[in-house]
């Protein structure tokens, strides 16, 4: 019989480069971008021996590993960053990334446990109030403590109806699913061209219609369906219908 290896699958480069650097218990911030590239392209050698077929993605990334590994052999290059002299590292631009990767994988293990925990919520149908919302048939005979007694009864009903209304009502607001949001998205940018991703979540009414949001703003940017430019760190983000699918 063969000895047949078997290698983890990954979703994607960083993925793979993540897993590696988190095997080897690298400080993120200080990657040995030697020990990595070599095992980044050994994880590569062993799949095309193995016939996996590697998506353009991973070798792009293989690529610019050799790039920075190279660029640490030679002398480190000095810019002038406002009145001091800093030495560049050839890095920050890869750890940057890896540290945006992270997070957002981190807030899709959260909303795979959202939905997790929303799948085991069950709603009650439903039902035709009608009969409990309109005027009594009948006068109440009786004594006017009694009167009084059946008049709060009916108040306090009234009021557990309406609270149960607005319940059901915040409830049905609150059912946003990122395909609902991507079609919104890409009716506002075609009629507008442009939007601020501020606009886009002011009428958001908790924090996870924002992250649904969010999160529907990426996906239309891995269709290459719009772009998105944030000039500023922390500043608004200005989202565009993309002028063609291949930009």
């Amino acid at each position: 019989m063969k000895y047949k290896v078997r290698l983890d699958v990954f979703e994607g480069p960083f993925d793979l480069l993540v897993y590696l650097i988190e095997r080897s218990k690298m400080n993120i911030y200080d990657i040995q971008i030697s020990e990595i590239t070599n095992q980044y392209l050994e994880y590569i050698k062993e799949a095309k021996e193995m016939d996996i077929e590697l998506a353009q993605d991973f070798m792009v990334l293989a690529a610019e590993l050799i790039q920075i590994k190279t660029r640490m052999l030679l002398p480190a290059e000095k810019v002038q960053v406002g009145d001091e002299v800093v030495v560049e590292d050839p890095r920050a631009d890869l750890v940057q990334r890896i540290l945006e990767y992270k997070q957002f994988k981190e807030m899709g293990l959260f909303l795979e446990q959202q939905a997790e925990v929303t799948s085991h919520i069950h709603e009650k149908p439903a039902e035709d109030l009608d009969a409990y919302m309109g005027e009594p048939e009948e006068i109440i005979k009786g004594s006017m403590g009694e009167f009084a007694q059946a008049f709060m009864q009916f108040i306090l009903k009234k009021q557990r109806l309406e609270e149960m209304h607005k319940i059901y009502e915040r409830i049905e607001r609150q059912k946003m699913t990122m395909e609902n949001r991507i079609t919104q998205i890409a009716d506002i940018l075609e009629k507008k061209k442009t939007a601020k991703f501020s606009e886009l979540i002011e009428n958001d009414n908790t924090n996870f219609n924002k992250v649904i949001t969010f999160m529907s703003i990426l996906e239309l940017l891995r269709e290459r369906s719009i772009t998105a430019e944030q000039k500023k760190r922390y500043g608004d983000i200005t989202i565009r219908k993309a002028e063609a699918a291949n930009d």
